[in-house]
């Protein structure tokens, strides 16, 4: 698995091509946009691009000098380690919930926070009834 996340935050996302990984997809770092933004690609993250750089700054370097290509592969990688986290955590979470016999709750739960105005897409809830599961509309 530690393989397929380099490769993925290397090749497939392509830093070569100025592309950085956030919570909303990518950010294309080649895109003018990006002039005078003096703000770092994530203000979350922890890497040493992030706490470095500005996007303005990877703008001007990213298809001209090797370095943007590096500099946005520390954020990727930095980033995907994140999210991996984040799944063991929700992992973990969800381990739990079955253990105490409580994975409908959790999944109220989990529903309510990413959709807290509880418009559920139709095939969230028919996936979720066939297991019987059914969420509060």
């Amino acid at each position: 698995m530690a393989i397929a996340v380099c490769r993925a935050a290397t090749q497939l996302e392509n830093p070569r091509f100025g592309c950085a990984l956030v919570n909303t997809g990518q950010l294309n770092l080649k895109r003018k946009i990006y002039v005078q933004d003096f703000q770092p690609i994530d203000s979350d993250c922890v890497c040493s691009t992030c706490k470095r750089y500005t996007k303005a700054y990877l703008h001007s370097i990213v298809t001209m000098e090797t370095v943007g290509c590096h500099l946005l592969t520390v954020h990727n990688v930095a980033y995907q380690a994140s999210m991996i986290l984040v799944l063991l955590r929700l992992m973990k979470s969800i381990q739990e919930s079955i253990k105490k016999q409580e994975f409908p709750e959790f999944v109220q739960k989990f529903m309510e926070v990413l959709y807290p105005d509880k418009k559920y897409p139709q095939w969230i809830i028919d996936s979720l009834a066939s297991v019987n599961i059914e969420l509060n509309l």
